[in-house]
């Protein structure tokens, strides 16, 4: 049947309708992404039994505000009007939008379409793990996400796996099972936490490598091999060092860098008394400008 104005009509008032059946929250506080929280590097100093540990999941993070889903720059992401309408209404909510192990590029992709696309959107899973500016410890807020997810009832909505440990030794063999299994590495909040925007001691992540993200702010030409191309990305870190990252680069990017002003994120092993990150080396592409 041709698509005529009457048919488009027809179209947008049935969408209309749909969207009219769903309950509207009236109190909910629409949180922003200034309002997220953010995580620190785990200090040994931490006492890991006092916290509640989860698997640090390789995807895109998604806040949802009742109403969008949200990058955390703030931009929103373009999902299916069918995955939002799953989405409660009466709670505001904030995790990763994943496709599993070893899949952060096609899920990149996936969710940075201005268009979505259905088949690649029925791969992805929305893993809770905090309720922004909710009252009570991060404990819980964990208890209250266990019981959201099991109300909504939809498989791609689901509550991160919290867990204990004893001591820093469980801790560390949890990592090696979790890194063997294909994951990034572990999550640890502190169960006594009340919702703090922002970077703190109470959330801190544990991996085998360090990793951090910084945003593009010039090139370096190539030489030799890459001559006519692009030898590394210079880059500048939230606290303003800035420094080069040409190790771990894709021939693709050396002929067609990222943006001045998008976000990469790159892998290092310490930083010198400067600051600056030691062998960094470039890992992926974190936002696009």
């Amino acid at each position: 049947m041709p698509i005529t104005r009457r048919t488009s009509l027809k179209a947008a008032a049935a969408a209309a309708l749909v969207m009219a059946s769903r309950p509207v929250a009236s109190s909910i506080a629409r949180p922003s992404a200034a309002s997220m929280v953010l995580a620190g590097v785990y200090d040994e100093r931490i006492d890991p039994a006092q916290c509640l540990v989860s698997e640090k999941y390789d995807g895109v993070r998604a806040l949802w505000d009742g109403q969008r889903l949200l990058h955390r720059s703030g931009r929103a992401i373009a999902a299916p009007d069918w995955f939002v309408e799953r989405l409660p209404v009466e709670e505001a909510l904030d995790g990763e939008l994943w496709f599993g192990h070893g899949r952060f590029d096609a899920l990149s992709a996936a969710v940075r379409r201005e268009r979505p696309d259905d088949a690649e959107w029925r791969q992805v899973r929305y893993m809770v793990f905090e309720l922004p500016g909710a009252a009570g410890s991060f404990a819980e807020r964990a208890r209250s996400i266990e019981r959201i997810a099991a109300r909504m009832g939809w498989a791609p909505l689901q509550a991160v796996p919290q867990f204990r440990v004893a001591d820093r030794a469980a801790l560390r063999q949890r990592l090696a099972e979790i890194v063997a299994q294909g994951g990034e590495g572990l999550m640890l909040h502190v169960a006594t936490a009340p919702y703090e925007a922002g970077r703190s001691g109470m959330l801190t992540k544990l991996k085998p490598q360090r990793d951090a993200e910084a945003t593009v702010v010039g090139y370096r030409r190539g030489k030799g091999k890459y001559a006519g191309e692009i030898g590394a990305l210079e880059v500048e870190t939230p606290q303003g060092r800035r420094f080069f990252i040409g190790t771990g680069l894709p021939d693709a990017l050396r002929r067609e860098p990222p943006a001045l002003g998008s976000v990469v994120s790159y892998r290092y092993h310490a930083l010198t008394p400067q600051g600056v990150p030691r062998f960094a080396s470039y890992w992926r592409l974190h936002s696009a400008r």
